[in-house]
């Protein structure tokens, strides 16, 4: 594991199955009566939010809280930065503070990678979403799912998703769980495809590693898992579609359209799903939905990132877990 973790471009294969296998360790002390580790202990993790967030936040508080570090919760809103305070000023506040981890999401595009190399923090920083970059921790526990719905969770430990077809669906311009996804899942040998309104494509798309289609039956019966993605209207300023109505005819997942796709695929959705528009109620209730799994599985994956980061660098089951475990900081010295 390298030192930060910014983009899922920076992983490679190996360091996305120990990323997996390790959450498959975290996985199983959720099923404990006490659902605890001692690694973390004496460490403090903060989490740096500029930008509203339910899943993702709460998410990380709670994988840092079950590995025993302690978590300070920064929201922008009611913060100094809603006073002018900029990005450099926060992070020297909190490196005052002992920030061991800093869990970042922000409004600007790069704005963790700047974090992460300006030399205003010593800490490790985990990139939660900026702007429309990237969104790696989401990749991960997309991937994580993926492997647990298709290869089993005790057989998928050391294997990656060669072979399997994924098909991205909605707001592919806006949206960076699909550049993270687009990444990683390549990485791990799966192929995507991009599916959207010609106007929803970002420029340049041709260079990343996947197919693009404007249509979407043709690709469904083709895909072993089909990741619906919101429309995300506070991002756009400009029609891109005639109206919902016309998106949801084209774009949107139904019953008539899973019915299409094959008995194992599987349905996902990063959240906050707009019910009626990019998804029915019906198919984000069906059992092939693996949505609320994904908020789960969250949990799982970020408490491995939090341990690869600040507790060790090889998988919880091989690695006894103790508060005297080094610091990956420390191990670089």
């Amino acid at each position: 594991m390298k030192r930060h973790l910014i983009s899922a471009a920076d992983l490679t294969r190996d360091d996305a199955v120990l990323i997996l296998d390790t959450a498959e360790e975290m996985a199983r002390v959720a099923d404990r009566p006490i659902k605890k580790l001692p690694t973390l202990r004496g460490r403090t993790v903060v989490n740096l939010f500029f930008e509203d967030s339910t899943r993702t936040r709460i998410s990380f508080e709670a994988a840092a809280k079950r590995l025993s570090a302690d978590v300070i919760n920064f929201s922008a809103k009611g913060s100094s930065v809603s006073k002018g305070e900029s990005l450099k000023d926060t992070a020297l506040t909190l490196e005052a503070m002992g920030a061991d981890a800093v869990v970042i999401r922000h409004g600007a595009s790069g704005a963790p990678y700047r974090l992460a190399t300006s030399g205003w923090i010593d800490g490790a920083v985990v990139n939660a979403g900026d702007g429309t970059h990237e969104h790696p921790t989401q990749a991960l526990l997309d991937a994580f799912t993926l492997r647990r719905r298709l290869v089993g969770a005790d057989s998928g430990l050391g294997r990656d998703l060669q072979g399997c077809r994924v098909t991205v669906v909605g707001d592919i311009l806006h949206s960076r769980v699909a550049r993270s996804d687009v990444h990683l899942l390549n990485t791990l040998g799966a192929h995507v495809t991009l599916v959207a309104p010609p106007t929803l494509v970002p420029i340049g798309v041709e260079q990343w590693p996947c197919d693009v289609s404007y249509g979407l039956d043709e690709v469904l019966p083709k895909s072993d898992a089909v990741m619906m993605l919101r429309v995300q209207r506070e991002r756009m300023n400009a029609a891109y579609f005639p109206t919902e109505r016309e998106y949801t005819r084209r774009y949107g997942l139904n019953a008539d359209r899973m019915a299409k796709m094959p008995e194992h695929a599987v349905v996902m959705h990063p959240g906050p799903m707009v019910r009626g528009m990019e998804i029915t109620a019906e198919v984000a209730d069906s059992d092939r939905c693996t949505a609320v799994e994904q908020v789960a599985n969250g949990v799982s994956i970020r408490m491995a990132v939090l341990y690869l980061l600040l507790g060790g660098a090889e998988p919880a089951a091989q690695a006894q877990p103790s508060p005297a475990t080094p610091s990956r900081t420390e191990e670089n010295q």
